[in-house]
């Protein structure tokens, strides 16, 4: 803790599962424009979330000298006040616990997210003391956007109202209320001050815009003696009775899940992207710290985050969320509510069944009840050719046409001008899940006793299967990635694992026996598979320079944890009893990741050289949702042999 260069780089999240957080470094200084102490969402200024308590320094006072435990960097590398040297101690197997030593003073500090609404709790508690103290805490102020930064300004509000044992303040219009309070009368001392040039280490490294000025209100200020313990309170709501905080804290320890093991560890992350911006909405966000609702990601991650932690309810709700805005779609209606980005984006649907299938395989006749006619619809729609990014081939392929402004893909951003040459044409995994969505509508016309659509979905599931292998299997064995009329794409991908690991496969023993050892000779890493081999031209496995250079990076050689789950599929399928030992290696180096980059979690992309360092997003839903997919397949083999 007393490395800030170790300390700096990892990081603590929390979330109120309702789209709100609290993200900093372990040491409480803060190295990103989207951290703070209470981000919430602010629906009268967009969908995007907001900083409005960006830290909360606390000062140790005893025989009249202060001890600042606070921490900011400022200009030239320097960091003020210090107080990262009095830590002795930190925990976060249930709640982020640190503990400071100043002379013969010992304090306990605890943070707690609510889960019912946008407050954090801090518990403070003096373990030892050998003579009066007194505490002072100086809130940084932000209320601004969680991607922009603040200066100070004459507009803002510097005015404050006296609630029960604290104050409220609201810097700009538009903004709710902050309300800060104690568990016991505390004495609010009116300081006004900007505390000017603090950076932001990371947004500095990325080149990003990194220096902002936070405005102090002035201080809160009152006694503590040995045993007591104080709770502060953050929120966006004002608490009535103040003294219910203590009784609030430890209901909210008792809601937690202990992070005492890697599985425990992901089961949390996967918790804290579910997203309810309402009472009937329910979404998964894609990442934190800046992450956001969108379909694609959200289908993929579905399944992960939810199934595989038997929170089934909310897979349902989840998919009862995105309905109406599928069906906009395929209704050729005007999209509403939070898909308006990628909901037509070519594979999107295809993800959609891919996580349905999963649902029917635990819940079969539920599935018929709620979701078998939607599966029906969405095959349809494609097709016949209603899709506005997918065009059925006489041969039963589907072809991507990337004109339409969506260009298909599984390893390449929306951002098309990035790329001179994004994929068209027949996409390997496209094609993979156009294929399991017959066979597995043929499967629901078969058990509604449909059987004129079982007849149709057999006979275009035998064309497809029959194109597919004609089409993307080569004779160095393994899968072409994209095939436009006559170029094909000679580049080695994860895509082509899809074609093994779906319910359906397309290849033979034989046949996926070659592609996975390319896979495993060329993309496996310890952190992930690469989205480009070594081999193949373009190959950037460094996640550094511009903006640019680390986008292309990332789809370009990146290693991507999530892709372990469908690499552990293929090959249980292939290797069986004699892959087991493999496959829990490379669990174990994953599992090294939590204590790395956001703590308990995993980042978004990954070095696909060594040393294999965690990049992007520091939380992310597809790479929690693969992992925790991947142990639990791991934990079903074991058990089976």
């Amino acid at each position: 803790m007393l490395n800030l260069e170790y300390s700096l780089n990892r990081e603590i999240l929390r979330t109120n599962r309702r789209g709100a957080y609290h993200c900093t470094t372990l040491v409480e200084c803060n190295t990103r424009k989207q951290h703070g102490l209470l981000v919430v969402p602010v629906p009268k200024l967009g969908n995007s979330n907001h900083v409005l308590l960006s830290s909360f320094d606390e000062t140790v006072i005893q025989h009249g000298a202060d001890f600042n435990l606070g921490i900011h960097k400022y200009d030239g590398n320097n960091f003020s006040p210090m107080g990262h040297k009095y830590i002795r101690e930190f925990s976060c197997d249930s709640l982020p616990r640190t503990i400071y030593r100043v002379g013969g003073i010992i304090l306990s500090k605890e943070k707690m997210f609510s889960l019912k609404d946008n407050t954090i709790y801090i518990r403070y508690t003096l373990l030892d003391a050998h003579s009066p103290t007194t505490m002072k805490f100086r809130p940084f102020l932000a209320f601004r956007e969680i991607n922009q930064l603040t200066a100070e300004n004459t507009v803002a509000d510097h005015g404050y109202k006296e609630v029960e044992n604290g104050i409220s303040m609201c810097m700009y219009s538009g903004y709710p209320e902050l309300f800060m309070q104690f568990s016991k009368s505390v004495d609010f001392v009116f300081e006004p001050n900007w505390y000017k040039g603090i950076e932001y280490q990371k947004d500095m490294e990325d080149g990003m815009p990194y220096k902002e000025d936070l405005y102090v209100p002035g201080y809160f200020e009152l006694p503590i003696v040995k045993g007591e313990s104080i709770i502060f309170s953050a929120s966006d709501v004002l608490s009535e009775k103040t003294i219910d905080l203590p009784d609030l804290f430890e209901e909210g320890i008792k809601e937690r899940t202990p992070r005492s093991s890697f599985y425990n560890c992901l089961k949390n992350s996967a918790h804290q992207f579910y997203y309810r911006p309402s009472k009937d909405e329910l979404y998964l966000l894609n990442s934190y710290p800046w992450g956001e609702v969108r379909a694609r990601e959200q289908f993929m991650a579905l399944a992960g985050l939810t199934l595989q932690i038997d929170k089934d309810n909310i897979f349902e709700e989840v998919v009862d969320t995105a309905i109406p805005a599928i069906e906009q779609l395929m209704d050729a209606k005007p999209v509403t509510g939070r898909f308006l980005k990628d909901i037509g984006d070519s594979d999107v649907l295809l993800w959609l069944v891919r996580a349905l299938k999963k649902y029917s395989n635990r819940h079969n006749e539920s599935f018929y009840t709620k979701y078998a006619s939607l599966v029906i619809k969405i095959v349809e729609f494609i097709r016949e050719g209603k899709h506005p990014d997918l065009k059925p081939l006489a041969n039963g392929l589907l072809s991507v046409d990337s004109s339409v402004g969506y260009p298909g893909r599984m390893h390449q951003p929306s951002a098309g001008d990035i790329y001179k040459e994004p994929r068209t044409g027949c996409l390997v995994e496209i094609n993979a899940f156009w294929y399991n969505a017959l066979m597995f509508n043929q499967e629901i016309a078969k058990v509604t006793n449909n059987t004129e659509l079982e007849k149709e979905m057999s006979l275009l599931a035998n064309s497809t299967k029959e194109s597919f292998l004609e089409t993307f299997l080569n004779d160095s064995g393994y899968l072409y990635d994209y095939v436009d009329g006559n170029y094909v794409d000679w580049s080695v991908r994860p895509n082509m694992l899809l074609a093994i690991a779906v319910d359906y496969p397309l290849l033979d023993r034989r046949q996926s026996k070659s592609v996975l050892d390319i896979v495993t000779k060329e993309l496996l890493t310890p952190k992930g598979i690469r989205s480009l081999s070594p081999k193949s031209i373009g190959f950037s496995p460094r996640y550094e320079g511009s903006q640019y250079d680390k986008i292309y990076s990332s789809y370009n050689g990146g290693a991507w944890p999530w892709l372990l789950s469908p690499y552990m599929q293929a090959y249980m399928k292939v290797f069986q009893r004699s892959g087991y030992s493999l496959l829990d290696r490379l669990l174990i180096d994953v599992e090294d990741e939590m204590a790395n980059d956001c703590v308990g979690s995993l980042s978004a992309v990954y070095d696909g050289n060594m040393p294999y360092l965690g990049h992007g997003p520091i939380s992310h839903a597809m790479n929690v949702a693969g992992v925790i997919s991947a142990l639990n397949m791991q934990k079903a083999f074991a058990d089976e042999y």
